[in-house]
């Protein structure tokens, strides 16, 4: 039995809703075609203007051989004809079993069962087109051919999986390869400490060492700012109700604004520099700065360059070091493998997660200057902090940095996303449809809050998968993965102006409040 729509209350809704955005795509399309720009509507006269859009949509068709009728753009709506019961039985083991703190698949119903690096297909055989990347775990795609190879023979030659902090040939090879591929180029030296599976692991260890050199206790931390959910990464955090999840007092954190928030600059940083060194300013001496030069879940703000710089030099003055945290925006997530590049300056602490497994495997690590490394022996840990699996996909997925078509391609994937910004900017502006972000982590910020997560859901519908960023849920977050064929990045730019125009125009036909 097919299933039922989420998004409908029954079959007959689910086929009619489907219908409707089938027809409202098409004569977006024939308006394209007829040269009425959508920004060119009068929306306060909406209703007359989709009439007059359906007599243009006629004559366009028969003007081309092609019939009226709407087509559908992928197989979902075909599929959404089924019973209530086909979709309570598709998702009530989840529902059953799983806990209520689930949170993606309640803005993505479906069950995925098959990937081939940007696609996605679910149990039913739908295809979806995946911007969102694993948040940002999968940067080298779903299966990733070369390094599923390698990770497959690691398995079928019995490899050790799991090997604490013991020596084994995987850790050796990726050191190796870290070092030699992405370090020595960049004239940077860094020990690596392996902290466990996942980034706020990393964060923790890097705000711990940060104090234990110090031996101060505030860390600095940002609007906007996003680094994990454990208890010193939560604390550093910005949202209230990540912070409020703690349920526990998170003390020991400074908050500044971040580069551009309502206007700041350098002077607020200036201004924080000078009440730590008055000795009437009432602020003591913090052991870090953690900073993320684009803030993923806080909407894409990203740091200026003498932003950055002046951050690195006043955490020098005042002896605190300064963190970055490159979990989401590191791996070539900005076109470059660590995502402070551009700005010139050599953090003391980097924290690393997310895409460093390669495809997927959970993987953390910390880059700390030489003269910093002074944890003692075990004194910071992790039982799965020696994944080697991970090693391995992680070796092999570095390898792809010596190869100058992933590089060629990477750069013209960026590229792509960029015009494809500029032109839905320049046609939407009026609307307020902004851009955001840097490279492959770029995004499209709403004036209006709600459009970003109404686009986000049409977007599902239309077989793309995507998510929302910023406090208010305002900006659409692109994140293909780097290795997106080109032809398929221009589907899933193409359905997603399709699904922010459908957006667009509920917004203006929602009733005045």
């Amino acid at each position: 039995m097919k299933k039922i729509s989420p998004f409908a209350k029954n079959s007959r809704e689910s086929s009619t809703a489907c219908h409707m955005a089938d027809a409202l795509k098409f004569l977006i399309r024939v308006a394209a075609d007829a040269g009425l720009r959508s920004t060119s509507f009068e929306l306060s006269d909406i209703r007359e203007n989709l009439l007059q859009l359906v007599e243009r949509g006629k004559r366009h068709s028969a003007g081309n051989g092609e019939s009226a009728a709407p087509s559908t753009q992928n197989q979902k709506c075909n599929q959404n004809e089924g019973t209530a019961d086909s979709e309570k039985s598709s998702f009530s083991e989840f529902e059953k079993n799983e806990s209520n703190v689930r949170f993606y698949c309640r803005e993505m119903r479906a069950v995925f069962s098959r990937a081939v690096n940007a696609r996605v297909w679910d149990e039913d055989g739908v295809e979806y087109i995946d911007f969102l990347s694993g948040c940002g775990s999968l940067n080298y795609g779903h299966n990733h051919p070369v390094i599923k190879a390698r990770v497959i023979d690691y398995l079928i030659g019995d490899g050790v999986l799991s090997g604490l902090d013991l020596h084994t040939n995987a850790k050796r090879e990726f050191l190796r390869e870290f070092c030699q591929t992405i370090l020595v180029p960049r004239g940077l030296d860094y020990r690596v400490a392996f902290t466990g599976p996942t980034g706020t692991n990393a964060v923790e260890a890097a705000l711990k060492l940060a104090r234990k050199i110090t031996g101060r206790r505030p860390v600095v931390a940002f609007t906007g700012a996003f680094h994990g959910m454990t208890l010193g990464a939560v604390a550093a955090a910005a949202r209230n109700d990540h912070r409020h999840s703690a349920g526990f007092p998170l003390a020991d954190v400074v908050r500044l604004p971040f580069d551009g928030y309502q206007e700041a600059g350098h002077v607020e940083l200036h201004r924080y520099e000078a009440m730590v060194n008055d000795p009437a300013g009432g602020l003591e001496l913090p052991a870090a700065f953690i900073v993320e030069t684009i803030q993923g879940e806080g909407g894409l703000n990203v740091a200026g360059s003498e932003w950055l710089q002046e951050l690195a030099a006043i955490a020098k003055r005042l002896g605190a070091l300064l963190i970055v945290d490159d979990i989401q925006a590191g791996c070539g997530r900005t076109g470059e493998f660590f995502s402070f590049s551009y700005a010139g300056i050599h953090p003391d602490l980097v924290c690393l997660a997310k895409s460093l497994g390669g495809i997927g495997l959970p993987m953390a690590l910390l880059l700390i200057k030489p003269a910093y490394d002074q944890w003692a022996p075990g004194e910071n840990n992790g039982t799965f902090r020696g994944n080697n699996l991970a090693f391995v996909a992680a070796t092999t997925a570095l390898q792809l940095w010596h190869d100058a078509r992933f590089l060629a391609s990477l750069s013209q994937s960026a590229d792509l996303i960029r015009s494809w910004i500029d032109r839905l900017t320049t046609d939407f502006g009026i609307a307020g449809v902004y851009q955001r972000g840097r490279g492959m982590m770029s995004g499209v910020a709403f004036a209006n809050h709600g459009t970003a997560r109404r686009a986000a859901a049409e977007a599902f519908r239309q077989g793309l998968l995507i998510e929302t960023s910023g406090a208010h849920s305002e900006v659409l977050k692109l994140m293909p993965p780097l290795t997106i064929e080109h032809d398929v990045l221009q589907q899933g730019l193409s359905r997603l102006r399709d699904s922010i125009e459908v957006a667009l125009i509920k917004d203006r036909l929602k009733p005045a409040a």
